[in-house]
């Protein structure tokens, strides 16, 4: 096929960008400082917290859809005061709101998206967990689009491409954590996971539960100095506690996902369990329940919920500690649940979902070793001793192959671990084996002091991308390297630790 060329553009060209912006959500129903320093994380906005039930009504993020197996859209990247939680600010947008619209696409669609920047730094964009090729003009992440240039992707979704949640957010280098921090993300759908439940939960209601958080300097989203351990502000979909309704013994479809720039999220709603039937966009090979979900920055759950008992509770995030090196993030209240109404009988939940490629017996065909290290005053984020080179290939792997990566984290903090353009299975957390039937991953928390063991199979696609820690500071501050897939046969070209 022929690919969209790459075009700068004038800034009238900006102009007509902002116009399709405007049509688009018309028409959608010196040094690093240090990221440990800061007061200790809070999660209310000033004025305290709002009584159960009486916030907003909880509102989905607008939709825009492919039609004829193409999405043709525009994004504007600009600086300007908008609503985030309960205040204006001025935030770093997405055409024009802190919450941009979901993008929905078709397993075997084409995304043909220009990208207009009208904010003053550099900026890109990323398709988080999305199959599809690293090199331009799709999911090529080194690429500079400049103040009052444009850039046009396009992305071509392989037929097969699993369904399930993703994300779009800039992936600038250096500049990924201020600008992802300030408004720079955004839900990207592919497919309808419904079509893989039983026939009686089809049209169940289906939410998104975007989970962005913010800090704030005067009138304006706070993105620099940027400390993961200050005190913040967590909305769901861009709202400040807003409110959830499901009838009693209802089921419901949840998309949960952390498109923020570094905290965790360990997600709880007492008396009700999280039924998990996707991962990082992948769906499950068999569906499992927990009380409680860790969803580092990047990570997604899709989940089943039932409601109970007429009565209000609160979706919250328990208090996570990633270590003596690392950040303490209290209990926070996220949304009001309120179960009433009609009742309606509990439906029987599936068990087995979609197929799944299980690793676990595949030919290896290299090992490599990842190690997490940090200076002492964490300021400086290293893998395998180096900080990061857009210029150097750190990792060599070959396309229709499957390899097995031990990432170690030696720093006395959680780090996480996020690979492009393929996801993997994880095999083992700290020597105790993961269920090859909960799915594969393409972002997981590595343990402080601890390690996991990984496998991939590199399909598809060949070209340069990235491996890194999601946490964004510390991606900026050096945590990633460069991984080059490369054709059977090719000669390799980088050395490696490990």
């Amino acid at each position: 096929m022929t690919w969209p060329t790459t075009r700068c553009s004038s800034l009238s060209r900006i102009v007509a960008g902002l116009l399709l912006a405007a049509l688009w959500l018309a028409g959608c129903a010196g040094s690093a400082p240090s990221e440990r320093s800061g007061a200790t994380q809070g999660s209310v906005v000033e004025g305290g917290p709002t009584p159960p039930g009486t916030g907003p009504r909880l509102q989905d993020p607008p939709e825009v859809v492919s039609r004829n197996g193409v999405l043709r859209t525009t994004i504007v990247v600009e600086r300007r005061k908008v609503r985030v939680g309960n205040r204006q600010l001025y935030a770093t947008t997405y055409n024009g709101a802190y919450m941009p619209p979901t993008l929905r696409v078709w397993p075997g669609d084409r995304i043909d998206l220009t990208m207009i920047n009208s904010a003053d730094k550099y900026t890109n964009l990323h398709t988080h967990g999305l199959f599809v090729s690293p090199r331009a003009p799709s999911d090529d992440i080194f690429i500079s689009i400049k103040y009052g240039q444009s850039y046009h992707y396009a992305y071509q979704l392989p037929r097969n491409h699993p369904t399930g949640t993703f994300w779009y957010h800039s992936h600038a280098d250096m500049l990924s954590a201020p600008q992802v921090a300030g408004g720079e993300s955004g839900i990207l759908v592919v497919g309808n996971l419904k079509q893989h439940l039983p026939l009686s939960l089809r049209n169940i209601t289906e939410h998104t539960i975007a989970l962005k958080d913010f800090q704030v300097q005067g009138d304006a989203i706070k993105t620099h100095p940027l400390s993961i351990g200050a005190s913040t502000n967590r909305t769901v979909n861009g709202q400040q506690n807003p409110v959830i309704h499901i009838r009693p013994g209802e089921t419901q479809l949840w998309r949960l996902a952390n498109i923020g720039a570094n905290i965790y999220y360990k997600l709880h709603l007492p008396g009700t369990r999280f039924h998990v039937i996707a991962q990082d966009g992948v769906p499950v090979g068999r569906v499992y329940a927990e009380d409680t979900l860790l969803i580092p920055a990047a990570a997604r759950f899709d989940v089943l919920v039932q409601g109970g008992a007429p009565g209000t509770t609160r979706l919250e995030t328990l208090p996570y500690n990633t270590g003596p090196a690392g950040n303490q993030f209290p209990r926070a209240d996220l949304a009001t649940v309120v179960t009433s109404g009609t009742p309606v009988t509990r439906a029987a939940l599936p068990t087995d979902l979609g197929p799944y490629e299980n690793l676990s017996h595949a030919t290896i065909a290299d090992r490599k070793t990842v190690v997490f290290t940090e200076n002492k005053a964490g300021t400086i984020f290293y893998i395998n001793g180096r900080t990061y080179d857009a210029s150097r290939t750190d990792f060599v792997s070959t396309l229709g192959t499957v390899e097995e990566w031990t990432v170690r984290n030696d720093s006395d903090e959680d780090h996480s671990f996020h690979l492009h353009t393929n996801h993997f299975q994880l095999m083992s957390t700290n020597g105790k084996a993961h269920d090859p039937t909960h799915g594969v991953y393409d972002t997981v928390n590595v343990p402080k002091r601890g390690a996991i063991v990984v496998r991939i199979h590199f399909r598809d696609f060949t070209g340069r991308t990235v491996y890194h820690c999601h946490i964004l500071n510390h991606e900026d501050m050096g945590m990633m390297a460069v991984l080059d897939i490369v054709p059977p046969g090719a000669r390799p070209r980088a050395t490696h630790s490990g």
